[in-house]
C-alpha cells in the first residue's frame, strides 16, 4: 500500500506560485525610472518658473538648469508613454486589471482602510489586491493618464490647442500636471513604505514568486 504522507523534500520541491508575471515586473520598473527622472527633471523646469512661493532644492533636481532639465523630461516622457501605453494594453488584454482591480465598493474600501490604520490589514496572499491597494493602483493610473495628457498639452500648446481646451487652458493644464506630479509622489512614499512593511510584496516584484 503506497504511502501518501507528503514529505518535506516534496514540499520544498514544489514549485512556489507566481505572484508577479514577467511582463508587469519588466514594465514596472521601468515606469519607475521613468518617473523618478520626470520627476526630478519636472522639478528642474518647474524651479524656471514657479507656480508657487517655493522651489525645489536644487541637490533633487535633474539637468542642472532649465535646458538641461527639458531635455532629460522629453527623454524620460517618450519611455514613460510606450512602456506605460504598453502596460495598459497589455493589463485589459490579459484581464489582469479587470481580476486584480475590480470590483471597488465604498462599504470594502472603509473596512480595508480602517483595517489599515489599525494594522491589521492582512497579506496571506499577495495574489489578491486588498481594496486599499485597488484604489491606489487605479488611481495612479487614472492619474498616470491625467499627467501625460497634460504635459503633451504644455508641449505643443499650439499644435495639441484642443487638448489643451480640454483642460480649459494653458495654466490650468500646468496647475493639473503639478497635482498630478505631487499624486504620483505621495503615491510612491506610500508604495514604498508599504513595500518595506511586507518584504515578500517586494520580493515578489524582483523575482515574481
Amino acid at each position: 500500500m503506497s504511502s501518501l504522507t507528503v514529505t518535506d523534500e516534496q514540499v520544498s520541491a514544489a514549485p512556489a506560485k507566481v505572484i508577479q508575471p514577467a511582463w508587469v515586473r519588466v514594465m514596472h520598473w521601468i515606469n519607475a525610472l521613468a518617473m523618478i527622472l520626470m520627476i526630478l527633471s519636472g522639478w528642474q523646469i518647474y524651479n524656471a518658473s514657479p507656480l508657487f512661493g517655493f522651489s525645489f532644492p536644487r541637490d533633487y533636481t535633474l539637468g542642472g538648469w532649465l535646458a538641461g532639465g527639458l531635455l532629460w523630461h522629453f527623454a524620460a516622457m517618450w519611455l514613460l508613454m510606450i512602456n506605460g501605453l504598453a502596460y495598459l494594453v497589455t493589463g485589459f488584454a490579459t484581464g489582469r486589471f479587470r481580476k486584480k482591480l475590480l470590483p471597488i465598493t465604498p462599504s470594502g474600501v472603509l473596512h480595508d482602510v480602517r483595517a489599515a490604520l489599525t494594522f491589521k490589514l492582512g497579506h496571506a496572499d499577495l495574489t489578491v489586491y486588498n481594496y486599499v491597494q485597488r484604489v491606489l493602483y487605479a488611481g495612479i493610473i487614472v492619474v498616470g493618464v491625467l499627467i501625460v495628457l497634460s504635459g503633451l498639452s504644455m508641449w505643443k500648446p499650439v499644435q495639441l490647442h484642443w487638448l489643451v481646451m480640454l483642460f480649459g487652458d494653458y495654466p490650468t493644464a500646468r496647475y493639473i500636471h503639478f497635482f498630478c506630479m505631487a499624486a504620483i509622489c505621495a503615491f510612491l512614499v506610500i508604495h514604498v513604505v508599504l513595500a518595506l512593511l511586507v518584504p515578500k510584496s517586494l520580493r515578489a516584484m524582483i523575482i515574481g514568486r
